[in-house]
């Protein structure tokens, strides 16, 4: 690309432009990755050869941003050799389209492109809706890329952390753990304190391990547990008390009657007497279905 567009360039715009998508420019590659900071396009078309930092520097640098990595590109080029094929390919190209190829093609293409890419974008926003902030991490823990809120909720709750930086250590550690374990690993518990730079005190973080993705990452949903935000939920979706709430909690964490006894300071028959009500309440008759509803409560 060029101050001023090409003709080719600027007869791929006037195509895209009346098949209905809006188009946009840029002169070099430091322009790119600006514009991107401003704008997350659905679809990049990469020049290979631009002024500054080349097509491949720009795409490197774009995968290995999450907060960029999300939006996928196709390289436009007139060096259709194998060798740099592979290479777009390799830097994570979805497409490799010669120049030289009628326009239409190049539109049809976009078109293709999109439709898959508007799947994935939709699938993250509805992860979003439905208050589920997810990252996805590669198998040593490294952030691949994050939904809106994740990155909204990670800058909020970690001092001076920003979109594009590596996740703190010790969500880090962490997610290396789950995605080395996979799917099936369940959660872990961060617990937040003053030494992890956290903005918030005695809360925690609760790293939810979900589906493995087609690239080899594994999405994590991020859950912010606020200290006593739990029993309040329970107290309020079920019209229990303040002290059964704490008992259920506890339940939820399979602990005792003589631990939970020990952590709130009652006697383990208050205990009992407690966990009767609780049992009317919710309709249940045992300790599993009651500690059950507790968990599928905390996680919706």
């Amino acid at each position: 690309m060029a101050d001023t567009p090409s003709p080719s360039l600027r007869r791929l715009a006037e195509a895209l432009e009346q098949a209905g998508m809006t188009a946009m420019t840029a002169p070099n590659g430091e322009a790119m990755l600006d514009t991107l900071k401003a704008v997350s396009p659905d679809l990049v078309v990469m020049e290979v050869a631009l002024p500054g930092l080349g097509g491949f520097e720009v795409a490197n640098r774009i995968r290995h941003d999450p907060t960029f990595s999300h939006i996928p590109f196709i390289f436009r080029t007139e060096q259709m050799d194998t060798q740099n094929v592979l290479r777009g390919l390799a830097a994570g190209g979805l497409d490799y389209i010669s120049k030289s190829r009628p326009v239409e093609e190049m539109v049809a293409r976009i078109q293709a492109h999109l439709r898959v890419t508007f799947e994935t974008r939709t699938l993250r926003l509805t992860l979003d809706a439905c208050h589920r902030p997810t990252i996805g991490v590669t198998a040593d823990g490294c952030l691949s890329w994050h939904t809106p809120a994740a990155a909204s909720l990670l800058s909020g709750l970690f001092v001076s952390w920003q979109p594009h930086m590596p996740l703190p250590s010790a969500l880090r550690d962490v997610c290396a753990e789950l995605a080395k374990q996979g799917p099936a690993s369940g959660h872990r518990t961060i617990e937040l304190n003053g030494a992890m730079r956290s903005t918030i005190e005695g809360g925690s973080l609760e790293c939810i391990a979900g589906a493995a993705m087609p690239d080899g990452t594994l999405g994590v949903t991020l859950l912010l547990r606020r200290a006593g935000e739990e029993e309040r939920r329970l107290a309020t979706r079920h019209n229990l008390t303040t002290r059964e709430a704490q008992v259920l909690f506890w339940i939820s964490r399979g602990k005792s009657n003589r631990d939970i006894s020990e952590v709130l300071g009652i006697s383990a028959r208050t205990v009992n007497k407690h966990l009767e009500q609780i049992f009317a309440k919710l309709g249940v008759e045992n300790r599993a279905s009651a500690a059950a509803i507790a968990v599928k409560t905390s996680t919706k």
